[in-house]
């Protein structure tokens, strides 16, 4: 006990001689830092935070404060050095994007009605259609934009080829050629036709031994002329990319509204088998 009290004595006597040989700047200075420790220590709550203004002070009292006292402090020289390291790397960090930019209404009301007046369609079908159309939007912002609208997902899905074509085979129309051999004449004798998606009805157009594009454009008109009269629902015609399907044979279909849809370079095409005509008619 006596012990104890004559060494806390000591150590009085000695900071008091300490003190002494300090000058009156160092001195302030650590009266300015104990008095701002006290005073970020009383907001404790649980633990003192501090704001961008504590650092501030405390890095500043720390540069003209002596090397002794700069270990004792609230804040340590450690911390302060992470404090630089933070402050210099969010100098040379690149700022971050504002974040993505609002769906114009227009784009809203277009996803809207896509999703009312097809039912079956789903957000990734509607994603790809909208895609085709030069809109790049994601499958969760879609979703959000119907959930808005109180539009309710499809009860059935389904995007396959034979949906499409049970939708849309009533107004579709094919057309090509296919050859027949005479085996009396030994000459060959090329058939046109047309096929209907929607019945499979065959219309035989013409039968040549020398198809040319002049030929191809007159059974084109003669057709057109036919289906103007009947009063037709085509609004599709698909063909291949013969040569004799020339831009006149085109605009024959184009005056009665039915657009010509040639099909892709190179696409396999249905190679019928040869038959072979024993009449000499």
């Amino acid at each position: 006990m006596f012990v104890a009290l004559a060494y806390r004595l000591m150590v009085t006597v000695f900071s008091w001689l300490s003190l002494l040989a300090r000058s009156s700047s160092a001195k302030n200075v650590e009266i300015l830092a104990l008095r701002h420790e006290v005073a970020v220590l009383r907001r404790a709550n649980p633990r003192p935070t501090l704001s961008w203004t504590d650092r501030a002070f405390f890095a500043a009292l720390t540069r003209i404060m002596p090397k002794g006292l700069r270990a004792c402090r609230l804040v340590t020289p450690g911390t302060l050095l992470r404090w630089h390291r933070r402050m210099a790397a969010a100098k040379w960090r690149q700022p971050r994007p504002s974040g993505r930019p609002p769906i114009p209404d227009e784009l809203i009301a277009l996803i809207a009605r896509l999703a009312r007046e097809n039912h079956r369609w789903g957000v990734v079908r509607i994603q790809g259609e909208l895609r085709r159309l030069g809109y790049r939007v994601a499958a969760f912002t879609i979703r959000k934009i119907l959930r808005a609208h109180r539009i309710p997902p499809p009860l059935h899905r389904d995007d396959s080829w034979r949906a499409f074509l049970r939708a849309h085979a009533v107004t579709l129309l094919a057309t090509d050629y296919f050859h027949v051999d005479c085996a009396i004449t030994l000459q060959r004798l090329y058939i046109a036709f047309v096929i209907e998606i929607g019945t499979r009805r065959v219309r035989l157009l013409g039968i040549t031994a020398n198809p040319t594009g002049s030929w191809a454009t007159q059974l084109a008109r003669n057709l057109a002329a036919e289906l103007e009269e009947s009063g037709h629902r085509f609004t599709r015609l698909i063909r291949d990319r013969d040569a004799k399907f020339t831009a006149a044979f085109d605009a024959a279909f184009s005056s009665i509204g039915i657009r010509v849809l040639p099909t892709a370079p190179q696409a396999p095409r249905m190679k019928p088998r040869a038959a072979y005509c024993t009449s000499s008619g």
